[in-house]
């Protein structure tokens, strides 16, 4: 039979004979077979992303295969787990697959039995991993533009959140309006085991006293008349998956102690139900400003910011990226002209001095606003209430952005860097020192 594109097994058995001898005829009918003695062994190896299945006895010393099943469900709820069992423990091994087993075999079995299950098994795996793979695919399409970039604060970023994708703890992520905080949330949330699972983002400064209870928490059947079926609150649609909450600090002070209590106890008490509802959740907030000048403000909550910043995620502004923001611009303008059916037009002057002398207050939400109307061709003279620089101020601007482009082309080789702008190295480094430019910035990294 044809085993598909995975053929990856992973046996737990600790009767060693009976072990070698199933692996032996597995690995005849053409599966990549790895045997374990003890489920703990098998923990290490085997986990959220594993591309094959599990096949585990039931009655072992130690972790036994109904717990192995349990641990494997937590981490990956569709890594299909098969039960070999005795008779005489058919029952444990039915109340397994409740749990989340994919099927079970009670010995004495014919091999061709489990390599017919094992075939079933893994054109499933193979099938919600290569849907992952492509929910990823699609997640970075869409959010990958703002995290993109070689700017130090970007990369460092992006490190951080490649670090806590998988880490099960509460994230508080701090910037300015239109740097890219729920693009932070998101691509924590399409990183991690949770992927597949709901994001839900909540605007907070949108929550307002009267209905914050019903908004959050839901509404249960007979609540008041008009409520003929259970509606699920923003809090519950999160559940096993990530729970946004955009701007925590312009929340009120209502929604806050709401919020506190949902955090605190993981679980939800939907209006007019009588018994709550425990939930898996991942919580990921983002403020406006610093949370701790809102907490002095009275804007936030202290005990609902310290309990939120478990972890601290800051966004940088644009203007601390300005070595980005012609690549960013470029990538925006791209998606804006396909969106729009146009051939994606040339950055004229005009628009390339602006690119390079403005500060972009309103951040990547500005950029790619200013991008949307470059594409429709509404932009040879950019609005900008500032005045302008004087001619000193926007030469410097100019001198400082040829360097950074050409330490860029170079990867921050100085002598050709000399050699393109026709400068002494001396005088190159006191004008680097003068933009504060730093080469390394621009040089490959491991």
């Amino acid at each position: 039979m044809s085993i598909g594109t995975l053929n990856r097994v992973a046996l737990v058995e600790d009767d060693a004979p009976f072990r070698d001898a199933l692996a032996e005829r597995l690995t005849l009918a053409g599966l990549d077979v790895a045997t374990y003695a003890a489920a703990e062994t098998a923990l290490r190896s085997v986990g959220t992303g594993f591309e094959g299945v599990v096949v585990t006895d039931l009655r072992m010393p130690g972790m036994d295969g109904r717990q192995f099943a349990d641990r494997l469900t937590a981490l990956d709820p569709d890594l299909p787990v098969v039960l070999i069992t005795g008779h005489g423990d058919i029952a444990d091994a039915v109340e397994a697959m409740k749990r989340g087993a994919y099927d079970f075999l009670a010995k004495p079995f014919a091999p061709e039995r489990l390599i017919e299950t094992l075939g079933r098994a893994l054109e499933k795996r193979a099938l919600v991993l290569d849907n992952r793979r492509l929910a990823m695919l699609a997640a970075e399409t869409e959010q990958s533009i703002p995290l993109s970039g070689d700017s130090p604060s970007i990369v460092a970023l992006r490190g951080a959140i490649r670090q806590l994708a998988d880490a099960e703890v509460d994230v508080l992520i701090e910037g300015e309006t239109g740097s890219g905080k729920e693009a932070v949330a998101r691509a924590i949330h399409s990183g991690g085991r949770r992927r597949l699972k709901p994001f839900v983002a909540v605007t907070c400064a949108a929550l307002t006293e009267a209905g914050v209870e019903a908004q959050l928490m839901g509404q249960d059947v007979g609540y008041a008349s008009t409520v003929t079926r259970r509606r699920e609150g923003q809090v519950e649609q999160s559940h096993q998956g990530s729970l946004f909450l955009d701007e925590v600090d312009l929340a009120p002070r209502q929604a806050q102690l709401t919020l506190l209590r949902i955090l605190e106890e993981r679980e939800v008490l939907p209006l007019g139900a009588t018994e709550p509802r425990a939930l898996d959740l991942r919580v990921l907030a983002a403020t406006q400003s610093d949370p701790a000048e809102a907490v002095a403000r009275g804007d936030l909550r202290e005990d609902l910011y310290y309990r939120l910043n478990v972890v601290r995620l800051r966004v940088p502004p644009l203007r601390e990226r300005a070595d980005d923001v012609q690549m960013l611009f470029a990538r925006f303008l791209a998606r804006a002209s396909a969106r729009m059916g146009r051939p994606m037009p040339p950055i004229n002057h005009a628009v390339r001095r602006r690119l390079i002398e403005h500060d972009w207050p309103g951040n990547l939400r500005e950029l790619s606003n200013f991008a949307n109307q470059v594409a429709v061709g509404l932009s040879d003279s950019p609005p900008d209430s500032r005045p302008l620089d004087g001619l000193a101020q926007r030469v410097a601007r100019y001198e400082a952005e040829l360097i950074r482009e050409a330490l860029s082309n170079h990867r921050g080789d100085i002598r050709k860097v000399t050699a393109a702008l026709g400068l002494p190295r001396k005088t190159l480094y006191d004008k680097m020192a003068r933009h504060g430019i730093q080469p390394s910035d621009h040089r490959d990294r491991d």
